[in-house]
């Protein structure tokens, strides 16, 4: 199976979205995000497909977007090209072993990283250093268990906040 990377922008209390959008806008991180994500396979699930499409109008461009829901009546409302984009909807989160990848991107919401952190062998984080009011949280997981690099803290020159880039990988047991 591809390696499962869960990728996320967390403020303080593990908050990762209010109303179904990001409570923050940090443009380092989307750049981020974009150098990640670009050309790979990017899991979420359908609220977080349905919010990118009414916040772009398309799915993401340029990534093969792979939809899990359990609803298996659903289908993309979303019509139309994008450069270089492609949708598949799957049911099971089993069926994410069928895709032939290096590398499955997972980029939320709340539950899909729930059901996929305990399969993921790395996790790309931001660390937005803001106490915002939130209805979606990472899931909690034990920091024993991953092996952390974090970049220094930064400061945003246009949101105004700090944050940093933590990668963790799954620690190989001694």
């Amino acid at each position: 199976m591809a390696a499962l990377i869960l990728l996320a922008a967390i403020g303080h209390r593990r908050v990762i979205g209010r109303d179904n959008q990001l409570p923050w806008h940090l443009p380092e991180d989307l750049k981020h995000f974009k150098a990640l994500t670009t050309g790979q396979v990017v899991v979420m699930g359908r609220k977080t497909f349905e919010s990118i499409c009414d916040r772009l109008g398309r799915p993401l461009p340029h990534r093969h977007s792979v939809v899990l829901t359990r609803d298996h009546q659903w289908r993309p409302t979303w019509s139309g090209e994008a450069q270089g984009s492609e949708v598949s909807v799957i049911h099971r989160l089993e069926a994410l072993a069928s895709i032939d990848a290096p590398s499955l991107y997972v980029i939320g919401g709340a539950e899909i990283y729930g059901l996929t952190l305990p399969r993921a062998s790395a996790m790309e984080i931001t660390e937005v250093d803001l106490d915002v009011a939130g209805d979606a949280f990472f899931p909690e997981f034990d920091p024993d268990q991953w092996q952390m690099t974090a970049e220094p803290w930064q400061r945003s020159e246009s949101a105004g906040h700090r944050y940093r880039f933590v990668r963790y990988s799954k620690a190989i047991p001694a």
